[in-house]
């Protein structure tokens, strides 16, 4: 029997997400494309996709939130038919600060929507996926950070520590599922141009800081979509547990 092809991005309303949901529609995929609370910009993509052939729904739920998950896989069960490919993007960033001046609710904030909501997802799609309850098989795709790597001191430690928690998971459910006709890979993207940089009060923040970056010049949307396309292809088919890193040479 032959895979369908349906994926899912969660936090496709804008920047990486939303270059991830087109890239996959022009390649035949049916698209979910999850948003929080952005409808229009999820429906101004959806129109983009359809008009460009291509087939998706738009489906509003927090995903840090566990009976949302549900029903978000529910409806594309029913709309779409079984997930084969799901794509962790959704994730927020607060202002920039150091560690001292954060607070609990802060904290509790960016962990529960950046790595709570990577859980819950992952656990709907293992159970649609795996051969252990008669799926047939899947990808999953996690975007995480360079800041990982970087730890963001002085602006985001809080973020880089929620990313941190992504590269982990990331290795031990793909040990966890290599068995069961399921890979698990991550992206690692570091300054890339798309509205979070606004969201930690500094709209202009690849500007100031893309002469460190080796090939001089952040990234676009589009080449972590591409990444993230190739990691779901077969084309990686040898590649569980692993990092690509997108981040010009940092």
């Amino acid at each position: 029997m032959s895979k369908p092809k349906v994926a899912i991005i969660t936090g496709a309303g804008r920047g990486i997400g939303a270059a991830t949901a087109k890239l996959f529609a022009r390649n035949g995929y049916a698209v979910c494309i999850n948003y929080k609370s952005d409808k229009k910009s999820a429906n101004d993509l959806a129109k983009l996709i359809t008009a460009d052939g291509g087939q998706c729904i738009t489906v509003q739920a927090d995903v840090s939130c566990e009976n949302d998950v549900e029903r978000l896989f529910s409806t594309i069960d029913n709309a779409l038919g079984t997930v084969t490919v799901l794509v962790n993007n959704a994730g927020i960033l607060k202002k920039q600060s150091r560690l001292e001046d954060m607070n609990a609710e802060r904290i509790n904030s960016i962990l529960t929507n950046n790595v709570t909501s990577y859980f819950l997802c992952c656990r709907a799609a293992v159970k649609r996926m795996s051969t252990r309850y008669s799926g047939l098989g899947g990808v999953i795709v996690n975007v995480s950070s360079g800041a990982a790597l970087s730890g963001s001191p002085n602006e985001y430690i809080d973020y880089a520590a929620s990313k941190g928690a992504i590269d982990t998971l990331t290795k031990g459910l793909s040990l966890e599922v290599a068995t069961e006709g399921i890979r698990v890979n991550c992206v690692r993207p570091g300054l890339i141009y798309t509205d979070m940089h606004a969201d930690g009060g500094e709209p202009e923040r690849i500007e100031r800081l893309k002469d460190i970056i080796p090939l001089q010049r952040g990234g676009q949307p589009e080449e972590v979509a591409e990444a993230i396309y190739w990691l779901a292809s077969e084309k990686s088919s040898f590649s569980t547990g692993n990092y690509l890193d997108l981040a010009g040479g940092l």
